[in-house]
C-alpha cells in the first residue's frame, strides 16, 4: 500500500486550537537576543503615515469619519533598517501561502524566525512595515488619477478585487494600536532613569508581549493574503484573539504608566522634602497631591486647612488603625497638659505645639472606615482624613520618616525640620516632663535617676528589664507587710484589666533572697549625697535622696513605682499597700487613663492621709556645699557643714523640704 507525500507530512497546528502557553513556547523558540541595533523612530514615522493616510482613504470611501487618519509631517530619511529587500521578501511571504489558519501559523513563525535578533517592539514594527508596502500601494492606486497610476491600477486589477474593506480596516487599526502600545512599552523599558523594581509592571507586561506580537504578525498575514485575493480568512477571528491579548497588555501598560508617574511624583517630593519651605510645605508633601487635598479635622470635628500648623511645632502621630488605644490616651493626656500649662519652658511655648494624626491605611472598606471614625471620636487633636490610597507621601513616610507599621511620633519644627525623629518612647516613659520632647530632654531625665538605677542593679533584679513599656514595683519592709504587698501586686499583675490594657507589671522584693543586700543598698543611696552633679541636677538628686532615706525609716514598709527608668512614686507602706489592695475600686481607670501609673497615682493620692510614722529628722556635719556670706562687708566663701531637714511622709519628692542650714565662714 502506498502512502502519499501529504500523509507523510506532520499536521500543522491550528493556532485557534492552541493555548496561549503553547503559542508562547513556539514564539520563544524563534527569539534569541535583542542584539540587533535598530533605530525604530524613522521607520515608525513612515509606517504610521502610510497606515493613517490609508485609513483616511478608506474613511472617504465608506463615507465615515476616521479621527485617527491624518497627514503627518514630511519625512526625509536617507536610509533605515531593515533594507527594502528584507521588507519586500517578508511582504511576499505574507501573500504566497495556501489558505488555512495552519498555514498562517506557519508563515507567522517563519517571519518571527527571520526577526529573531530584534527586540519585541522591533519585530512587530518591521512586520507592520512589510505589510504597509502592499497595503499602502493598494490604496494609493485606488485613488490614482494620473495615466501611470491608472495603468498600474488596471494591471493590479484593483477595481476587480472584492475586498471586505470594513473588516480589513478594523483589523489594521487594531494592529496599529497594538504596535503603538508595544512601542510605548519598549520606550518605558529602555528608560535607564528607572530601576526595574520601581516599575514592576514592566516585567508583568513583558510576559504578555510574545503572545501579542504573535497575533499582530498573524493578523497581518491574514490581512495581506485577503487583500491579494489568494485567501478568504475570517479576520474577526484574528481580531478577537488580538483584541483579548491587547486588552490585557493595555491594562498592564496603564499600571506601568501609573507606576512611572508615581516615581516621578516621589522624586519631586523627595527633592522638596530635603529642604521644605516650612512645616506647612512639609505636611503638604506627605498628605496632598496635585488636584487632591486630604481633609484635616480638629477634636471638635471642624474642618481645617493645613495652614493651621503654620509657625507651629507638630507632633506627627503616624500609625495604622489597630491596637493604638494606648497611644491615643497618651497623646490626649499630652494635649491636655499642653493646653493647661502653655507657659514657656526652655525657650519653647507649649501653646505652639500641635498634635496631628496621619492614619496609614491601604484600603478604606466600610469596616475600616467605621473603626477610623470610632478612634477619631476619642481624639482631641487634629486628624488627617483621606479616601485616595495610598497616601500621596507614603514613600516619604516609610523611607524618610521610617514608618514600618509600628506607631511613630516625629516632632517637626516650624521650619519643617525634624526636632526628634520619634518621640513616642520618650513620651511613654516620661510624659509631659519630656517637653519639648527632644532626645536630649529624655537624656537629662534619665540622668536624674541614673544613679538610683545603678544602685538598684547592684542588688540583682532577677532578670527584670527596666524598659519604658514596663511598670516596676521595688519594695521592702517588715515580713508581714512585704508578704501582703507581694500578694496584692501579684493579683494586679495577673488581672484581666491589666491584660486588656496591654500593660506589663514586674515587682522586686529587695532583700528577699539575700537580706545582706538591704543595708548595702541603703548605704549606697546615702553615699550618693556626697557625689556632685551639675548644680540644677544636684539639687533634684539631693531631694530624691532625702525622700528615699525617709522611706527607710518607715517601720511597716516602703514601695517605689516606676515606668521604665522614670520613678513615678516614692511611697510609704500603708498608703501604697492600700492602693494595691483596693485595685478593684480603681481598675477601670487603667483603661481610660494614659497609663497604669497615672491611674495608680490618682488613687494613691486619696490614701496619703492614712496614719504614717513620725516625721523623719536627719542631721549631717559633712560639707555639702559652699555659699557666699550674705554680709556685704564680708563676702567670703562659707561652707555648709550642718543641715537639718524633716519630711512629712507624703510620698512625693516635693513634700520633703529643707528646713534650715547652718553655715561657717572660711
Amino acid at each position: 500500500m502506498s502512502i502519499s507525500n501529504t500523509q507523510l507530512k506532520p499536521l500543522l497546528p491550528n493556532p485557534f486550537n492552541l493555548s496561549n502557553t503553547e503559542i508562547v513556547e513556539k514564539v520563544y523558540v524563534s527569539h534569541t537576543y535583542d542584539d540587533e541595533m535598530f533605530d525604530n523612530e524613522p521607520l515608525f514615522n513612515v509606517v504610521s503615515n502610510i497606515i493613517k493616510l490609508s485609513t483616511r482613504i478608506v474613511g472617504a470611501l465608506l463615507k465615515i469619519d476616521e479621527p485617527n487618519g491624518f497627514l503627518g509631517n514630511p519625512i526625509t530619511i536617507s536610509s533605515f533598517k531593515p533594507e527594502f529587500s528584507t521588507l519586500k521578501l517578508m511582504s511576499c511571504q505574507m501573500m504566497t501561502l495556501s489558505w488555512g489558519p495552519e498555514n498562517a501559523h506557519q508563515t507567522t513563525l517563519r517571519i518571527l524566525q527571520q526577526l529573531r535578533k530584534y527586540s519585541w517592539d522591533a519585530k512587530a514594527l518591521i512586520a507592520l512595515a512589510a505589510f504597509a508596502l502592499e497595503y499602502g500601494n493598494f490604496w494609493n492606486l485606488q485613488q490614482a488619477s494620473d495615466p501611470l497610476g491608472n495603468s498600474l491600477r488596471l494591471l493590479n486589477q484593483i477595481q476587480h478585487r472584492q475586498l471586505p474593506v470594513t473588516d480589513i480596516n478594523a483589523t489594521v487599526k487594531l494592529v496599529m494600536e497594538a504596535v503603538e502600545k508595544i512601542r510605548r512599552w519598549g520606550t518605558l523599558s529602555s528608560d535607564e532613569t528607572y530601576e526595574t523594581e520601581d516599575v514592576p509592571a514592566l516585567s508583568d507586561a513583558l510576559q504578555l508581549i510574545p503572545l501579542l506580537v504573535y497575533w499582530v504578525v498573524a493578523s497581518l498575514v491574514a490581512c495581506n493574503t485577503n487583500i491579494q485575493g489568494v485567501s478568504n480568512y475570517a479576520l474577526s477571528d484574528f481580531r478577537g484573539k488580538l483584541s483579548t491579548a491587547l486588552d490585557e497588555f493595555k491594562h498592564h501598560l496603564e499600571i506601568c504608566e501609573q507606576q512611572k508617574a508615581s516615581i516621578e511624583d516621589y522624586r519631586r517630593r523627595k527633592k522638596a522634602f530635603k529642604k521644605p519651605k516650612d512645616i506647612v510645605d512639609f505636611l503638604k508633601l506627605l498628605i496632598n497631591q496635585n488636584g487632591y487635598k486630604s481633609q484635616i479635622y480638629d477634636g471638635n470635628a471642624n474642618r481645617n486647612n493645613v495652614e493651621v500648623f503654620k509657625e507651629k511645632y507638630v507632633l506627627l502621630f503616624i500609625s495604622g488603625l489597630d491596637r493604638i488605644e494606648d497611644e491615643i490616651r497618651l497623646l490626649n493626656s499630652i494635649y491636655e497638659r499642653l493646653v493647661e500649662d502653655p507657659n514657656d519652658k526652655s525657650g519653647f511655648k507649649k501653646e505652639e505645639f500641635k498634635i496631628l494624626w496621619i492614619p496609614i491605611e491601604n484600603k478604606w472598606g466600610d469596616a475600616r472606615r467605621e473603626l477610623f471614625n470610632t478612634l477619631k471620636s476619642d481624639i482631641k487633636w487634629y486628624v488627617v482624613e483621606y479616601a485616595q490610597v495610598p497616601l500621596p507621601g507614603i514613600r516619604l513616610i516609610e523611607e524618610d520618616l521610617r514608618f514600618h507599621g509600628k506607631p511613630i511620633l516625629p516632632v517637626v519644627k516650624p521650619q519643617g525640620v525634624l526636632l526628634n525623629d520619634d518621640a513616642l518612647d520618650i513620651i511613654f516613659e516620661w510624659g509631659i516632663h519630656a517637653f519639648p520632647f527632644r532626645k536630649s530632654d529624655a537624656y537629662l531625665l534619665a540622668q536624674k535617676w541614673k544613679w538610683f538605677w545603678d544602685e538598684v542593679k547592684k542588688t540583682n533584679l532577677h532578670g527584670i528589664q527596666v524598659k519604658g513599656d514596663r511598670y516596676i514595683f521595688i519594695y521592702g519592709g517588715s515580713d508581714k507587710w512585704t508578704r501582703e504587698f507581694t500578694v496584692a501586686v501579684d493579683k494586679i499583675k495577673r488581672h484581666d484589666t491589666i491584660r486588656r490594657a496591654d500593660a506589663i507589671i514586674d515587682y522586686y522584693h529587695l532583700g528577699k533572697d539575700d537580706p545582706k543586700i538591704v543595708p548595702r543598698f541603703w548605704i549606697g543611696i546615702e553615699g550618693k549625697r556626697q557625689k556632685k552633679h551639675s548644680e540644677n541636677l544636684d539639687c533634684e538628686i539631693q531631694e530624691i535622696i532625702r525622700s528615699l532615706l525617709c522611706l527607710k525609716q518607715d517601720t511597716q514598709g516602703w514601695a517605689i513605682l516606676s515606668k521604665g527608668s522614670n520613678v513615678r512614686i516614692l511611697g510609704h507602706g500603708q498608703p501604697m499597700y492600700q492602693t494595691v489592695a483596693d485595685f478593684e475600686k480603681w481598675k477601670e481607670r487603667v483603661l481610660v487613663k494614659e497609663g497604669f501609673d497615672i491611674a495608680f497615682q490618682e488613687y494613691y493620692d486619696t490614701q496619703r492621709d492614712l496614719p504614717a510614722p513620725q516625721p523623719c529628722e536627719f542631721n549631717t556635719l559633712d560639707v555639702l556645699a559652699t555659699i557666699t556670706c550674705p554680709n556685704a562687708s564680708c563676702g567670703r566663701v562659707m561652707e555648709v557643714t550642718s543641715v537639718n531637714y524633716k519630711c512629712c511622709h507624703g510620698g512625693n519628692v516635693a513634700d520633703h523640704a529643707i528646713k534650715s542650714r547652718s553655715t561657717t565662714a572660711t
